[in-house]
């Protein structure tokens, strides 16, 4: 028996070639997925030009090796699965009949097509850090607010786009009839999705209004923290304990909301109780010192501190200390505090009086 002979030996009505050819192909996409993915990879991170350069080809392969390496292994798949044929003896129904043959197909078509727009919609990610870091660049803080609501735009229509393809393409369904049925059932599924519209809506609103930008420090129904992200539903802030709040867009709009960033100075109000018994002169050198120190600080403004003799406690002779610090930045301020409270606690040793803590005096009469 001759080589081509051997090759031409069915087996469930398919030749041994056919056999070969189909293990073969497999084999090849297993072998050299890498190869092409990585080959493919490099021409489409060159389409993109200097701007990929500035994230790096390691961050481009991390978000698209992965989706690639599938497409090209479920495409050698594709090519391999035509070298075969079913065998007539089993008496499966036809590819367009509800079936094994008809099921199969269809599992493959919806494979291949989430591969395809999982690949999309990585690729919308690298897009998105690219933006990303160019928005970092700039002073502008909307941009920084801008981008990732467009990058959840892009990954919404192309969510929007492969469902359509998927409708249309594999299971044959009239999109254009099935639009007009929506358009029907248009106000139930608005009514039942109200919420979501108006934090949709609210999401627009604080676009188009601005009451706050990426970065901000703002306070909204008794949390305070960062701006980090402005979604579609919801916009999340990282609190200065380091935890996020996601507050829904709608909330964000409709409640009073206090920007604290917006601020160009930063004010600072307290007491200090002294001891009772420290002389009205002390007092008053002490008053005068405090205020002097607080004016001649750097970080402080020049409209100037007011310290004052307030009021008589119940355990301390209480002195009033305001003043403002030159700038909204958080940490600016509290590093100013602190140097000034240093500095108190010397003037007030310095002067020979000391601070009051809660006293009690009882008097027992015989």
């Amino acid at each position: 028996m001759s080589f081509q002979e051997l090759m031409d030996t069915v087996y469930f009505e398919n030749s041994l070639q056919a056999y070969f050819t189909f293990g073969g192909i497999i084999l090849f996409g297993l072998l050299f997925k890498q190869l092409i993915s990585r080959y493919l990879g490099g021409i489409l991170f060159k389409l993109l030009g200097k701007s990929a350069h500035e994230v790096g080809r390691s961050a481009f392969d991390n978000r698209l090796k992965k989706p690639l390496n599938n497409l090209i292994l479920f495409g050698a798949l594709f090519l391999a699965s035509q070298q075969l044929k079913f065998p007539t003896s089993w008496g499966l129904a036809s590819a367009d009949e509800i079936g094994t043959r008809y099921l199969l197909q269809k599992a493959f078509s919806l494979t291949y097509a989430y591969f395809i727009f999982l690949l999309l919609l990585r690729f919308v990610d690298f897009i998105g850090e690219i933006m990303e870091r160019r928005a970092a660049k700039t002073s502008n803080k909307m941009d920084d607010q801008i981008v990732p609501f467009a990058i959840e735009i892009a990954k919404v229509l192309v969510i929007i786009l492969g469902t359509l393809t998927v409708l249309s393409s594999i299971f044959n369904v009239n999109v254009a009839a099935l639009a007009t049925g929506l358009g029907i059932g248009g106000i139930a599924i608005a009514m039942a999705s109200k919420e979501s519209l108006e934090n949709l809506l609210g999401s627009f609103t604080i676009f188009l209004d601005k009451p706050f930008t990426y970065g901000d420090i703002v306070t909204v129904n008794g949390y305070t923290g960062t701006v980090e992200k402005v979604g579609f539903r919801s916009t999340r802030i990282r609190t200065f304990d380091k935890s996020i709040v996601t507050v829904p867009n709608k909330n964000m709009v409709n409640a009073e909301l206090d920007n604290l960033g917006l601020r160009p100075i930063r004010r600072v109000k307290f007491n200090i109780g002294l001891t009772y018994g420290t002389p009205v002169e002390s007092i008053k050198n002490i008053v005068t010192a405090i205020e002097a120190m607080i004016n001649a600080h750097p970080n402080t403004t020049a409209d100037g501190a007011r310290v004052r003799f307030q009021e008589f406690g119940a355990s301390s002779l209480d002195l009033l200390v305001l003043y403002y610090v030159d700038s909204p930045d958080w940490e600016l301020l509290i590093d100013t505090r602190q140097a000034i409270n240093f500095s108190i606690i010397e003037i007030v040793k310095e002067h020979g009086s000391d601070f009051a803590f809660p006293t009690t005096s009882v008097f027992l009469e015989k």
